[in-house]
């Protein structure tokens, strides 16, 4: 997985709550096995219409988010079904980070387990990250996980809480399985006790 320090890059800003998981990456779209390639079908039914054209009234298709690293959205992002997905879509798109004023569980979850971080912030923080990006073309805020904080050059810093362990793993890279194997020797010594030897 792939690590988490410190991220600056362009922000991009979808003005809408309750974003779900089928809007993130609709249902059609989930036959294939791998992680990858989930990109061009985020929003699929937003950023398209049904001669798959870009609509140019939906956020993602301006130009001056072309390129943007860094969602910036309303509240319950990410709600509905769980499907992971969703995550896969958002990071193949090129974004590292989603800022918004919450996020459903299961997309939270997912998020960390995958290298995606969610962030949450106030709405007086978003608000002035809308207003900011509105009215200066190429905004960028740079968020420092190790500092839980997000800057930008006119003076925002906003600070951010995170699960200590998922700070842990995110900052290092590690999945579920990478976890697991930093104990290895203590797994080992454990497993040699109850009268087993290592599996090579």
């Amino acid at each position: 997985m792939q690590a988490f320090d410190l991220h600056a890059g362009l922000v991009a800003t979808l003005d809408r709550s309750n974003v779900d998981t089928d809007q993130i990456i609709p249902k059609q779209f989930l036959k294939r096995i791998e992680r990858t390639g989930f990109g061009e079908f985020l929003f699929f039914d937003w950023r398209f219409d049904e001669q798959h054209h870009p609509k140019p009234t939906f956020e993602l298709n301006h130009p001056q988010f072309r390129g943007s690293s860094i969602l910036v959205t309303r509240r319950n992002f990410g709600s509905g079904s769980s499907r992971e997905h969703a995550v896969w879509a958002l990071m193949d798109y090129g974004f590292r980070c989603v800022i918004a004023e919450s996020f459903a569980d299961i997309f939270y979850n997912n998020s960390f387990k995958n290298g995606l971080l969610p962030l949450v912030l106030s709405a007086t923080n978003i608000q002035t990250i809308f207003d900011r990006v509105a009215h200066r073309p190429g905004y960028h805020l740079a968020v420092d996980l190790k500092q839980q904080s997000v800057r930008d050059d006119l003076g925002l810093n906003a600070s951010f809480e995170v699960d200590p362990n998922r700070k842990h793993c995110l900052l290092h890279g590690l999945d579920d399985i990478e976890l697991t194997l930093e104990h290895v020797a203590e797994i080992d010594r454990f497993e040699r006790a109850r009268g087993y030897s290592k599996v090579e």
